[in-house]
């Protein structure tokens, strides 16, 4: 898959995941504000897994100091990471954008 296409890929499913996550609650939408806020143009960093995998994935959300939202392109879903002293670190949080975000 290209660089181009994958990028098209994310801005599709995250436009797609704001529209619908619309008018809710005071809490959605504050948690759809931070989202905005911590959003960055996805670039390609290297993610480890357990069992000593890395794979390449797409950042979207800039770290707050212990988590990022990352984009699988193989898997075609989200990824919430902690951030280690190796790098980003899948934590097993998978799903949606929003979703993972929320989760912390």
């Amino acid at each position: 898959m290209s660089k181009k296409e994958i990028l098209r890929i994310i801005d599709t499913l995250l436009e797609e995941e704001l529209k619908s996550f619309g008018n809710q609650s005071k809490m959605d939408s504050a948690t759809r504000e931070a989202f905005v806020a911590a959003r960055v143009r996805p670039s390609a960093i290297t993610v480890n897994f357990s069992g000593g995998i890395t794979k390449i994935c797409w950042n979207v959300t800039k770290s707050d100091g212990t988590y990022r939202v990352v984009f699988l392109p193989e898997q075609g879903y989200f990824s919430l990471c902690v951030d280690s002293d190796f790098g980003p670190l899948d934590i097993g949080v998978h799903g949606s954008a929003l979703g993972c975000f929320s989760s912390v």
